[in-house]
């Protein structure tokens, strides 16, 4: 990402704490712990912008994540207060694509970067197209708006 996305990019902040059970016996976070943190920082970053997860699944729809990648710099450890930046990179009426950085927020040292990218499925289980209405107000506060 170049200087000139990041002045486009709207990015929500989330700060979490790493408890006990998310470390292993060294005091270090178990690598699976970090999707649960980008997973909190999704979630918050659609209350904070457009909609909650619960009021979309109210109207018929669920998000599972059909795709993850995880690129892991430096390890967090019990008590380390951490920053997960997420942004919401590509938006497409049956899916959308989340971005993560995971900081330590001490010293803002990158600790993990990755994504996640959510099928649209109804409450019945299959593939489904958000309402225009929503898919445009997500493109409206995602990085791909520019190229619209």
């Amino acid at each position: 990402m170049t200087a000139a996305d990041s002045e486009h990019q709207l990015v929500h902040r989330q700060t979490i704490r790493v408890l006990y059970g998310d470390t292993d016996s060294g005091g270090v976070v178990y690598y699976g712990n970090y999707l649960r943190f980008m997973e909190a920082g999704r979630t918050e970053f659609m209350r904070a912008h457009l909609i909650t997860y619960k009021s979309l699944e109210d109207a018929g729809f669920i998000m599972p994540v059909i795709e993850c990648y995880c690129r892991y710099k430096a390890s967090a450890k019990y008590d380390d207060l951490l920053v997960v930046e997420t942004s919401l990179v590509e938006v497409k009426p049956i899916s959308c694509r989340f971005n993560y950085r995971i900081l330590r927020q001490k010293d803002e040292k990158l600790l993990v970067k990755g994504h996640t990218i959510h099928a649209v499925i109804s409450a019945s289980g299959k593939l489904a197209k958000l309402p225009d209405e929503i898919v445009a107000n997500l493109q409206s506060i995602s990085v791909d708006r520019e190229k619209k």
